[in-house]
C-alpha cells in the first residue's frame, strides 16, 4: 500500500472519530472534544456517526452552539469544519445506560467505514469511541475488542495494546483473555514479539532513540527465584536477557506490587504480562487522560482509556479528556512517523508500513548489564 497521498505535509490531516456504542458517553465526551474550534487548527475531524443522535446529545448537553457539517462519505469532507459522515437517516431510540443489538450494529458499522476509508487513504488516523463488547457481537464482528479488530483487518499478526499518559506507557503481553489462561499463554518468544513492537513503537511513534523499557514478573515478588512459580525464572528473564543481548535496554522482571511504588518514571515504558497487571496501576494514575493505542499496525489508532459509562450516560457529567487526549496522540504519532521515514528514507523505497510490521529494534551491539 502506498502512502505518498496521506505522507504529504501540506495536507490538514484527518481524523476520523468512531462513535461507539450511542448509548454510552461517546456523544457527549465528542462533542465536548470538539466543541472549541481552535481544534479546527490541528487537525479535521470526521466522525462516523448518526445525525440524529448528535443533534439530540447536543441538545441533551445544551451546546446548541456546536455546529457539524452532515455529509454521506469522505468525499465531501471539509476542513475547517467538524464533519460527520451519517451512517443512516432512521429512526434511533436512544436509551442511555442500556445496551440492545441497534447500538452494537451501528459501532459495527461505524468501525467499517472507518476501516474502509483508512484502507482507501481518505482519512489519516482514527480514535475508536467506546464500544460494548458484548452487544457489537455478529458474524460480522467477532472479536474481543477494537485491538484484536483492527489487527486482523490490517493483517498485523505482532501488536501490543500500549496505554499512554504523560507519565507512562505500559503495554501488555496477553490482552482480553481470562487470568486462568495468561500463564500457559506465556513464552518466551511472545515476550520478545511484543519487546520488539514496544521498543520499534518508542522509537517510530515517540520518537525515543534509546528506549529504556522496563519488564514486570508475572508471580508474587517474581516468583521468588522459582519458589513461587517458575515462569518468571524459565520465560520472563530468558526473553529479557535475551533483549538485552541484542543491545536493547530492557530490565527486570520487576515485582509487579511495589514497582509502582518506586520511580517508575525513569522507564520510556513498561511491559506487563496481562490485561489488569498493566492497566489497574495505568488508570489509577491516569484515568481521566489515559489513552489507548494499538502499537504494531500500519495505521494510527488510538482510544480514550474508559468504557461506555453507562452509569454516567446522559447525565452530562462524562469528561472529554480522555478523548480529547486520544485526538492529538493520534496526530502526534502520525506527525512522529512522517519524521521517521523521511530520516530513514532510501533509494530503494523501504517504506515505513514495513518498518512498523517487522520492527527495526537494532539499537547497537553492546550487551547492558543485568540489573
Amino acid at each position: 500500500m502506498h502512502k505518498k497521498a496521506i505522507l504529504e505535509k501540506d495536507k490538514k490531516i484527518r481524523l476520523g472519530i468512531t462513535h461507539g456504542d450511542f448509548n454510552g458517553v461517546s456523544y457527549e465526551v465528542i462533542i465536548k472534544a470538539l466543541s472549541d474550534n481552535r481544534i479546527l487548527d490541528f487537525f479535521t475531524p470526521v466522525v462516523y456517526g448518526l445525525s440524529r443522535v448528535m443533534s439530540y446529545n447536543r441538545k441533551n448537553i445544551n451546546l446548541h452552539d456546536f455546529d457539524f457539517n452532515t455529509i454521506r462519505d469522505a468525499s465531501s469532507i471539509r476542513n475547517g469544519k467538524v464533519n460527520l459522515i451519517n451512517l443512516n437517516e432512521e429512526e434511533i431510540r436512544i436509551e442511555y445506560g442500556k445496551s440492545n443489538f441497534v447500538a452494537g450494529k451501528y459501532s459495527h458499522i461505524a468501525l467499517s467505514r472507518a476501516v474502509n476509508d483508512l484502507k482507501e487513504e481518505k482519512i489519516n488516523v482514527v480514535v475508536t469511541a467506546p464500544i460494548n463488547k458484548e452487544n457489537i457481537q455478529s458474524n460480522e464482528f467477532n472479536f474481543p475488542g477494537h485491538t484484536e479488530f483492527f489487527a486482523t483487518e490490517f493483517k498485523s499478526d505482532n501488536y501490543l495494546m500500549l496505554m499512554v499518559c504523560d507519565k507512562l506507557k505500559i503495554g501488555t503481553v496477553t490482552g482480553h483473555i481470562p487470568l486462568g489462561d495468561v500463564p500457559s499463554s506465556l513464552t518466551e518468544d511472545l515476550i520478545s514479539s511484543k519487546l520488539d513492537v514496544l521498543e520499534n513503537s518508542l522509537k517510530v511513534d515517540f520518537g525515543i532513540d534509546k528506549p529504556k523499557i522496563a519488564v514486570l514478573g508475572l508471580n508474587p515478588h517474581a516468583g521468588e527465584n522459582g519458589n513461587i512459580g517458575k515462569e518468571d525464572i524459565d520465560i520472563i528473564r530468558p526473553a529479557v536477557l535475551k533483549a538485552k543481548k541484542s543491545g536493547s535496554l530492557v530490565f527486570g522482571p520487576f515485582p509487579a506490587d511495589g514497582f509502582f511504588a518506586n520511580d517508575y518514571t525513569r522507564y520510556d515504558a513498561v511491559l506487563a504480562m496481562y490485561h489488569d497487571q498493566g492497566l489497574i496501576p495505568f488508570k489509577t494514575i491516569a484515568f481521566n487522560s489515559g489513552v489507548n493505542y494499538t502499537a504494531g499496525l500500519p495505521i494510527v489508532r488510538t482510544s480514550p482509556a474508559h468504557g461506555t459509562a453507562y452509569d454516567k450516560a446522559g447525565k452530562n457529567i462524562a469528561s472529554p479528556d480522555s478523548l480529547r487526549s486520544a485526538m492529538y496522540l493520534a496526530v502526534d504519532i502520525f506527525k512522529n512517523r512522517q519524521s521517521h521515514q523521511e530520516r530513514n528514507s532510501n533509494p530503494l523505497g523501504y517504506n515505513l508500513i514495513e518498518t512498523v510490521r517487522n520492527g527495526d529494534t537494532n539499537v547497537g551491539s553492546k550487551s547492558i548489564e543485568e540489573q
